[in-house]
């Protein structure tokens, strides 16, 4: 049975992670290490033919030529994203990258909107407010998302959910870009705009963004357009599409569980 070493170990690993490897592989073939990988720690992993990562952990080529010649064969991902791997490295090395594709999707979109609405109500002011016993109501006036512009940059998975939910308080136009419309969300009301007229000041009173980070596109909003209105964002690091991801990298190679 090969032995895993587990990075960036936290309490919540061991209710659920490691339960599940101990009945595969049994309990002397995991480590369990409570540090993130990287150049100073990769030593930890000696003994090991698998390393388990987690998105704080650094395999850049130092760090991925070093598990390499130490005997690591496979670097497991408890992540969609890799952007924290070189794989261009672990590819040459031989060793095989896996991340998780898809999970989720419902959460990061629900934590969205309620980011969202924390914005627009201030209820993170109020919450403050309170706790100090300080009940006035002075600046504390938000706006109804009934009625509004909503835009969604993104409408993969985790932008068609976002979009449903913000459906649901009836907005006045609920506008959309991707590459790659959904006809899903076409039949629930969006209208598909270019990326730039999405982004205009006066088109929008919210906008979500739900793309990846690519370098392709980094700089898809300008200071401007990031400004200029309530924006809420909640992605994860650099990945190409996947069933999960938005339509709008899909011009990227990767499309499997295989990074």
């Amino acid at each position: 049975m090969p032995k895993i070493a587990i990075f960036s170990f936290a309490h919540y690993d061991g209710q659920c992670l490691v339960p599940a490897l101990t009945a595969h592989l049994g309990a002397d073939n995991l480590k369990c290490l409570p540090v993130r990988l990287s150049e100073e720690t990769a030593e930890l992993a000696s003994g090991c033919e698998v390393v388990c990562l987690f998105v704080n952990d650094i395999a850049d080529e130092r760090v991925v030529n070093y598990l390499a010649d130490i005997g690591v064969k496979l670097i497991l991902l408890r992540s969609t994203g890799f952007n924290h791997v070189d794989l261009e490295c672990a590819a040459k090395r031989g060793l095989d990258v896996r991340r998780v594709p898809v999970y989720s999707p419902y959460a990061v979109a629900e934590m969205a909107v309620g980011l969202l609405l924390s914005l627009v109500r201030k209820i993170h002011k109020a919450y403050n407010r309170v706790r100090e016993h300080n009940f006035n109501i002075e600046n504390l006036q938000g706006f109804d998302i009934h009625g509004k512009t909503i835009g969604i940059l993104g409408t993969g998975n985790i932008g068609r959910i976002t979009a449903k939910i913000l459906n649901g308080f009836s907005p006045g136009r609920l506008l959309g870009f991707d590459p790659y419309p959904s006809d899903e969300m076409k039949a629930l009301g969006m209208e598909y705009v270019s990326k730039e007229t999405l982004l205009a000041e006066e088109r929008n009173d919210v906008l979500m963004r739900k793309v990846y980070w690519c370098p392709t596109e980094r700089y898809h909003l300008s200071p401007r357009a990031s400004h200029a209105r309530d924006l809420s964002h909640h992605r994860q690091g650099e990945h190409p599409d996947d069933e999960e991801g938005s339509g709008y990298h899909q011009r990227l190679p990767w499309r499997s569980h295989r990074c």
